[in-house]
Order: structure tokens, then C-alpha cells, then sequence
């Protein structure tokens, strides 16, 4: 007798049968869960999901507020038109600057919830403000100025809306209620500010080695914790982890405040909690972008 002959179909009932995608992927089809060729089919019509990638953009430009050049630095969702695309300022920490203000993958997690259209387009726009929680310590040198009447000047020449919106980390969120209660005094209030770790000092003592304030009297003057309503009508959101070195600052603020959005995760003063928060603070922001027409 000559050797049994089997067809295709038999043998690839009999067992089951390990499939590689066009991804790479190894896919196990199992025969008992239909016809083989069927499930061969479907399994070579795997494709990878491509992810959209932010746009990111760095100019150098001149800072009469700070009298020196500084990086100016946009995130930017993937496919969105920029003409009259809202902006975010996006304040940096301590010993940061512009190029490294988006913590936490923000520009990745932007551009996916504009992908998915679960938040409608907007972007953030960084500069370099040196080391002094974001107002005139040195003399001459005005990172407030430049956030207030250059941003928007440097903003509107390249066809982007207004800032309706400013962000900060550490620092940089110390920085973005000030820049809220700058504006409410202007009495053109930002529709929102969202404050990633704040860097809420309670004493003196501890903020005095940052060197950036000339007195205790200065600081009393600028510190959120003293100004708590001084943002006026802005929505605020603030973000911290529970074993941040900000806390104690922070939990005073959001019990005293009571902003709309407040929370407390677990984690320390870093990207790992950032990360945890990004998606939320983007949803916030989301709410109150508004394309300028």
C-alpha cells in the first residue's frame, strides 16, 4: 500500500495551525473554533494601527522682556491646521527650559485623544524663563512680561490663536497661577490653568534656597497660598502626587480653593506620575479650547 494522502483542509483541521501576520505577530488558530481558511484569511489581513506622531517645533527667537535670546517651542497635535489653533502656554520646572517643558509624553497623549476625537485640537507653546519662578528677580530679566505681551505677539505672527489656556509642572505651576492672576488683573482672565505638582512652598526658609525671590516680603507678594481668589474667574486644575515634597502646600491650596478639578495620586515628584496624569489634564484644557476664527 502506498503512503496515506491527506488533503489541506484535513491537515489543517487535525492540528492547530500557527499563522504569522503580515505585523510579525505569531496568531495560533485553533481548529475548533471554525473553518481554517477563513480564519487564515481574516489573520492575514492584520495591519499595525499606525500612531500619529505630535509635531514638534523649535525657534529661536529674541526676548526684549528677558533681553537675551530664547527657545520658543510648540507641540502640536498631528494633522491639525494651525491657523488659529488654540494654545496652551506650557511653563517649565526649575533648571528646565522650553525644549523639555512637555513632561509626562503630553505632546504623544494630545495627539491621540485628537486622533480618537475625543478632545478637539489644541497645542502648547514653551519658552525658556530661567530659574525665578516666572517674575522680574533679576532686574531686566521679566519672564512674566514675555509670557504676557510676546507670547501672544509671537503666537499671532504665525497664525496661531491666542492663548486661551496656561500649564506649568513644578515650578512652572507656581508659575501658572501667577501668569492666571496676571491676566485676571489685566481683566482679560485665562479660561484655564492646569498646575502639575506645584511647587507650593509653606516656609520661607525652604523657598529662600531657591534664590529667587529678593525677600520674604517678595515672595508673600507672588505666593499663590497668600492670593488664593486672585485668578478671578479662571477654571483651575491642579495635580500631585501623594508623596510629592509639594504636598503639604498643595493639599492647602485645593482644600482652601477648591478648584474644579483637583486630584491626588499616588506617586512622587516625577514622570511617573506625570505620566498618570497627562490624559486628565489634556481633557481639562479640552474643555474651554477654543478655535480662533
Amino acid at each position: 500500500m502506498g503512503e496515506p494522502r491527506y488533503s489541506r483542509r484535513t491537515l489543517l483541521a487535525a492540528m492547530g495551525v500557527v499563522i504569522a501576520t503580515a505585523t510579525g505577530v505569531a496568531t495560533y488558530v485553533s481548529s475548533s473554533s471554525g473553518p481554517v481558511e477563513q480564519q487564515i484569511a481574516t489573520a492575514d489581513k492584520v495591519r499595525a494601527t499606525p500612531v500619529a506622531k505630535p509635531v514638534i517645533r523649535f525657534e529661536r527667537v529674541y526676548s526684549a522682556a528677558r533681553h537675551r535670546e530664547i527657545t520658543l517651542a510648540f507641540y502640536l497635535p498631528a494633522g491639525a491646521s494651525t491657523r488659529g489653533l488654540p494654545m496652551s502656554i506650557l511653563l517649565h520646572g526649575l533648571r528646565g527650559d522650553a525644549r523639555h517643558a512637555a513632561v509626562g509624553d503630553l505632546p504623544q497623549v494630545l495627539t491621540s485623544a485628537v486622533a480618537k476625537g475625543s478632545v478637539p485640537a489644541f497645542g502648547f507653546v514653551a519658552v525658556d524663563g530661567g530659574d525665578n519662578y516666572w517674575h522680574e528677580n533679576v532686574p531686566g530679566d521679566d519672564p512674566m512680561a514675555m509670557l504676557l505681551d510676546e507670547v501672544p505677539r509671537w503666537l499671532k505672527e504665525r497664525g496661531y490663536g491666542e492663548p486661551f489656556a496656561v500649564t506649568g509642572v513644578s515650578m512652572g505651576g507656581f508659575g501658572s497661577l501667577l501668569y492666571a492672576r496676571r491676566r485676571a488683573e489685566r481683566g482679560d482672565p485665562v479660561a484655564a490653568a492646569a498646575a502639575i505638582s506645584p511647587g507650593l512652598i509653606t516656609t520661607w526658609p525652604e523657598m529662600a534656597k531657591r534664590r529667587a525671590f529678593k525677600s520674604e516680603a517678595e515672595w508673600a507678594s507672588l505666593d499663590p497660598l497668600r492670593h488664593l481668589r486672585a485668578t478671578g474667574p479662571t477654571a483651575l486644575g491642579v495635580w500631585i502626587g501623594d508623596k510629592d515634597k509639594f504636598i503639604e502646600g498643595t493639599r492647602r491650596f485645593i482644600r482652601d480653593v477648591r478648584p474644579q478639578v483637583s486630584a491626588v495620586k499616588p506617586g512622587g515628584h516625577d514622570d511617573g506620575l506625570y505620566r498618570k496624569v497627562t490624559p486628565d489634564v489634556v481633557q481639562f484644557l479640552a474643555k474651554y479650547a477654543k478655535r480662533a476664527v
